[in-house]
């Protein structure tokens, strides 16, 4: 059985660097990215990110579907991991997804989780520790990001929550 292993924290809490030394441990790796060059300061998040990771994950890109992404990775892949949910969150809102249509995807993803393909490994920021945003898109999505959070996290074999780069265990399933 695949592993799904879902990490999440705060902003600049480690999670990323942690997802990766996580990947790294499997020989076929490949990196499902959600971001997309939107802006100037985007386009160098991203061009961060690819050097951190180097030439040793297969980069795929998909904004907005992706069960349809794990469902087609290519053969002998051992490992993907997904940055991120919360990034993937945004595009659908900024698409002007309905609640319905956004829920629909995520029951789409967790259906994929529930057999993965290859061991995944997702990462989510954890959105619902501070106050109650002032404008109501920001509070649909903070309110879309943590049901989104909570259903892949009651799926996954493992979770873990980072906080000034140390991971907690929240969940590790004895296989």
């Amino acid at each position: 059985m695949n592993d799904v292993i879902y990490i999440s924290g705060g902003a600049r809490s480690g999670k990323s660097s942690f997802a990766l030394e996580r990947a790294l441990r499997y020989p076929s790796r490949a990196f499902l990215a959600t971001a997309e060059p939107f802006d100037e300061e985007m386009v160098e998040r991203i061009d961060k990110h690819r050097r951190e990771r180097g030439d040793g994950f297969l980069t795929l890109e998909e904004p907005v579907a992706l069960d349809e992404a794990l469902r087609s990775l290519p053969d002998g892949i051992d490992v993907v991991l997904v940055d991120c949910l919360t990034v993937w969150t945004g595009n659908m809102m900024h698409r002007e997804f309905s609640e319905r249509e956004i829920m629909n995807a995520v029951g789409r993803l967790v259906d994929v989780l529930r057999d993965p393909p290859c061991h995944v490994i997702l990462v989510s920021n954890e959105v619902g520790m501070g106050i109650v945003p002032e404008h109501a898109m920001a509070r649909r999505f903070r309110d879309l990001a943590g049901m989104i959070n909570q259903k892949v996290a009651a799926v996954a074999t493992e979770a873990y929550f980072l906080c000034s780069g140390l991971p907690m265990c929240l969940k590790k399933s004895d296989q």
